[in-house]
């Protein structure tokens, strides 16, 4: 099927914000923005669960329990998300890489899976882990997925209201063109934090003013 011209920019926009980010966490260089090259060293577990501040929402250890004003670790397996049912708290915590890539890659798996596949995943299904490694996969992995859906779209679903059935967002009351749109903004904002906080993660490490 072919691409609908509506949709190919989002999709170009979205295919580099997807490999500037992984570029980004996972080296050995990535796209400065220009085509130019910039080295960059692979993520480390340490930089992955840093917590910059007092009181940050991370990926922990089930076992361990939520982190400071979260009541819930989300998600299936040993390690979960820190949250807390609305009203969040105010002002909202500080969040780390971690908890950042783990809300990233769960939001594009359970939309990709709410577009063209069971319509029936939700968040205690999404599994976190707690290692770089696993959770650049599983972000790979989610992306891969929400762009099969974005392929699986013509004309007519990008019309179409409800055509994600997401049940955390505004999915089932909007075209599925905004959808499509909210997810990039949301790729490239996440990303941009993540690349932030990476680059204060170094400035710590070297002692660099």
């Amino acid at each position: 099927m072919a691409t609908p011209a509506r949709l190919a920019p989002l999709l170009d926009q979205f295919d580099f914000a997807r490999r500037r980010l992984t570029d980004r966490m996972a080296g050995p260089v990535m796209d400065s923005g220009n085509g130019t090259d910039v080295e960059v060293g692979p993520m480390t577990d340490a930089e992955f669960l840093w917590e910059p501040g007092p009181g940050c929402w991370s990926v922990r250890r089930r076992a361990d329990g939520p982190g400071p004003r979260a009541t819930v670790l989300t998600g299936s397996g040993a390690w979960g998300r820190d949250a807390t049912p609305a009203p969040h708290p105010t002002p909202p915590p500080f969040t780390t890489i971690a908890w950042r890539l783990s809300h990233l890659s769960e939001l594009l798996a359970l939309r990709a899976d709410h577009t063209n596949g069971s319509h029936g995943l939700t968040r205690d299904d999404y599994e976190s882990t707690g290692d770089v490694t696993s959770a650049v996969a599983a972000f790979d992995t989610a992306a891969g997925a929400w762009r099969d859906a974005l392929l699986s779209a013509d004309d007519a679903a990008l019309d179409t209201v409800g055509y994600s059935t997401y049940p955390h967002g505004s999915d089932p009351e909007d075209p599925f063109l905004e959808t499509v749109w909210w997810v990039n903004q949301e790729l490239l904002h996440h990303g941009a934090e993540i690349a932030l906080l990476r680059d204060l993660y170094r400035i710590r490490q070297s002692g660099a003013a």
